[in-house]
C-alpha cells in the first residue's frame, strides 16, 4: 500500500487531500485502487483523532513516558566546533514506539509486571517479554535475531532504559518460560481491556482450526506430529491451533493441540474452556464444516449451545429435490441467493446459499480436472495401443488410481475398465465412458452450500452474514502466518513451541488493537501499512564538540523530523511524535 495526496485550489487556497491505495491487478493492467480517504486534517478532525488517542494509549501512560521524551527548559548557550559536528548511533524508531504504546494501550506492561513480579535481575521479566512481542510485531524473526540484531538497532532501548548488553538469547528463552504459566491470565485481561477500548460484542463467537509446520528434526513428539497440513507440507511435523475470535477478529483464546488431532474432536473442548474462562451467557457459535458431527451436532442441541455450521458437500444429496426447485429462493444480492428448510426433526434450520462467483469457480475447477483427467487417459490408451510386449496389468491400475487421486474433485465422472483385447500386441484395452448424471448433478449443485442452525428468531440473510464472518478467523491465521511469521517452527521443546504461539498470540492482539485504532481514525485496516510507513523514522545522536578548549562533546539525542505522509499518519492517530529522547548530556573523553 502507498500514501497519495492531490492538491486541490479553492479560494486563492492550495488543500491537500491525501489517500491510502493499493496496487491491484485487473486484466492485463495494475491500477490503484483507494482504500481509505484520508482528507484533510482539519481541527475538528485532529480533536477526534487525540481523543481517540487518549482513550486508547490513556493519559498515565503518556505522562509516564514525559520525562524521558522532553527535551530541557535549558537555554545555556555554549560554543562548538562546526567542523567536527557528527551524527552516531542511528537507530529504527517509528515502529517500536508505535509498538510500545500499543503494548501499554492494552496494559500489558501492568499485567506482566504483576504476573511476574521484579526479583533480583536486572531487567524485569515483564520488559523482556515487552521486547518480544514488539520484536513480533515490527519485525518478526527468532529469539536469537532479536537479541543480536532487531533490539541493538531500533530505538526501544531508549523507550525501555534497557541496555543491549542485557538482552541476550538466553534471556528471551528463559521469558518465555515465564510467561507461558499465565496464558489464561493474559487472555481474560485482553479480553476486558478489548472491551473496555473498543465497547465489542462477544456474544457471537468464530472458531476455527489452523497448522502450523516445524523445521528441523526432534520437535516433541508429544505435540509435534504429522496430519493433514493446512500449508501443504505433509513432509514435515505439525501442530494445530485452534483460534476463538469475536465478529470483529479480536481473540478471546486459543487452545493447542497434537498435529494429528481431526478438527471434529476439539469442538466439545474448546467450547467448554471458552465457558469456564469467560462466561456461558448465550453466545452463538460459528463453526466451519470440518466441525460437523453427529455426536457434536448432538452434544451442542442437548447443552443448550446456540450455532451455526457449515455442512460437508456429502449433505447436498439430501436436499436435491429442494436444490431443484426454483421457488421459495430469496435473492440477498446481486450474486448471493438463500433458501430457508427446516430440519427433519423440526430443531434445526438448513440453509441452502448458493453464489455466482462459487459456481464460476467450481465450473472451472471441474472442467480443468476433467481435461486433466481424459488428456491422461487418452494418453494411456495410445500406450496401450502401440505397446510391443503385454504390459503389467497391476501397474496401469496403479497410474490410472495416482492419476484421478490428482484430480479428485472430477474422478467419479469416469467409468474406466482395463479390458482384454486379442487385437492389440498387448493384448489388453482401455475403455472409459463419461456419466451424464454426474454431469446433471454438478450442473445442479455447483456453487451451493448448506448452512445448518438452532437459532430460529433469525432471517435467512442473518444466518448467512453470521457465518460469512467465519473469514474473520481466517484472516487471524493469516495475519499470524504471514505479518507475524509464525511459521515455520523452530523450537523443539513442547514448553517452548507453546510460548512461541502465545508471543504470537500476543502480537495478534498489538495488530488488531492498531487496526481497531487506525480504522476508527480513517486510516483504512492495514496495520502493515502504518508499521513499515513509521519504520522509516528513526532517531540519532547529534554528536556536538565543545570549542571550550576541553575535550568534552555535548551530545543530544534526537528523533528525526518525519516526512510529510508520516506526520499525516501520526497526526491522524492523536499522537504527538517526541522531539528528544534522554541521553547523557556530557561524554568526558
Amino acid at each position: 500500500m502507498y500514501l497519495r495526496y492531490t492538491t486541490h485550489k479553492k479560494n486563492g487556497r492550495a488543500h491537500v487531500y491525501w489517500r491510502v491505495v493499493r496496487s491491484v491487478r485487473r486484466g492485463r493492467k495494475v491500477v490503484q485502487e483507494t482504500v481509505a480517504q484520508l482528507g484533510e486534517l482539519d481541527a475538528e478532525g485532529r480533536a477526534r483523532a487525540q481523543a481517540l488517542a487518549r482513550s486508547i494509549t490513556g493519559g498515565a501512560a503518556m505522562s509516564s513516558q514525559r520525562l524521558l521524551f522532553e527535551a530541557s527548559d535549558a537555554a545555556d548557550a555554549v560554543p562548538v566546533k562546526l567542523g567536527k559536528v557528527r551524527l552516531e548511533r542511528s537507530r529504527g524508531f517509528g515502529a517500536a514506539w508505535l509498538g510500545w504504546l500499543l503494548w501499554q494501550a492494552l496494559k500489558l506492561d501492568e499485567l506482566c509486571n504483576g504476573l511476574m513480579p521484579p526479583g533480583r535481575e536486572a531487567v524485569a521479566w515483564g520488559d523482556v517479554a515487552a521486547i518480544l512481542v514488539i520484536g513480533r510485531l515490527c519485525e518478526p524473526s527468532s529469539e536469537l535475531h532479536v537479541a543480536e540484531q532487531w533490539y541493538r538497532t531500533t530505538a526501544l532501548e531508549d523507550l525501555l532504559q534497557i541496555p543491549a548488553e542485557s538482552v541476550y538469547d538466553e534471556r528471551l528463552y528463559r521469558t518465555l518460560d515465564r510467561l507461558l504459566p499465565h496464558k489464561q491470565a493474559i487472555e481474560q485481561h485482553l479480553v476486558k481491556r478489548f472491551g473496555e477500548l473498543f465497547d465489542l460484542d462477544y456474544e457471537l463467537l468464530l472458531y476455527d482450526v489452523t497448522s502450523t509446520y516445524f523445521e528441523g528434526q526432534y520437535a516433541d513428539p508429544s505435540i509435534a506430529r504429522r496430519g493433514y497440513s493446512r500449508d501443504h507440507r505433509p513432509d514435515c511435523v505439525q501442530v494445530n491451533i485452534a483460534l476463538v475470535v469475536s465478529r470483529d477478529g479480536m481473540p478471546l483464546g486459543y487452545e493447542i493441540f497434537p498435529g494429528n488431532t481431526a478438527d471434529v474432536v476439539t469442538v466439545e473442548e474448546i467450547v467448554s474452556a471458552m465457558e469456564r474462562r469467560f462466561g456461558k451467557a448465550n453466545r452463538v457459535w460459528v463453526m466451519d464444516r470440518g466441525m460437523v458431527s453427529a455426536e457434536n451436532i448432538a452434544w451442542l442441541n442437548e447443552t443448550g449451545r446456540r450455532y451455526v455450521i457449515g455442512t460437508p458437500r456429502s449433505e447436498l444429496k439430501r436436499w436435491a429435490r429442494q436444490l431443484a426447485d426454483k421457488t421459495d429462493w430469496r435473492r440477498i444480492r446481486e450474486d448471493v441467493e438463500l433458501k430457508i428448510c427446516r430440519g427433519p426433526e423440526g430443531n434445526e434450520t438448513f440453509l441452502l446459499c448458493r453464489s455466482a462467483a462459487r459456481i464460476e469457480k467450481e465450473r472451472a475447477m471441474h472442467e480443468r480436472f476433467c481435461k486433466r483427467i481424459e488428456a491422461g487417459l487418452d494418453r494411456m490408451a495410445r500406450r496401450i495401443a502401440t505397446s510391443k510386449c503385454r504390459l503389467d496389468l497391476g501397474v496401469l491400475e496403479r497410474q490410472i488410481g495416482r492419476l484421478l487421486e490428482r484430480n479428485a474433485r472430477a474422478a467419479a465422472r469416469y467409468s474406466i475398465s482395463i479390458e482384454d483385447d486379442d487385437t492389440h500386441n498387448c493384448g489388453l484395452r482401455l475403455k472409459w465412458a463419461a456419466h451424464p448424471e454426474w454431469d446433471e448433478w454438478a450442473n445442479l449443485s455447483e456453487g451451493t452450500y448448506i448452512l445448518r442452525s438452532n437459532v430460529h428468531e433469525w432471517s435467512d440473510e442473518e444466518l448467512w452474514k453470521t457465518y460469512i464472518q467465519l473469514t474473520e478467523a481466517e484472516a487471524a491465521f493469516r495475519i499470524h502466518k504471514s505479518d507475524l511469521a509464525m511459521r515455520p517452527i523452530w523450537h523443539r521443546k513442547a514448553e517452548r513451541i507453546k510460548a512461541h504461539i502465545l508471543v504470537c498470540f500476543l502480537g495478534y492482539a498489538l495488530w488488531k488493537t492498531l487496526q481497531q485504532w487506525q480504522s476508527r481514525a480513517g486510516l483504512g485496516d492495514s496495520p502493515r501499512t502504518i508499521l513499515t510507513e513509521l519504520s522509516r523514522i528513526t532517531a540519532a545522536d547529534i554528536v556536538l564538540p565543545l570549542a571550550d578548549g576541553s575535550a568534552r562533546e555535548l551530545r543530544i539525542r534526537c528523533v528525526v523530523r518525519p516526512e510529510r505522509s508520516q506526520a499525516l499518519l501520526i497526526d491522524r492517530l492523536g499522537l504527538n511524535l517526541p522531539e528528544r529522547l534522554r541521553a547523557p548530556r556530557t561524554v568526558e573523553m
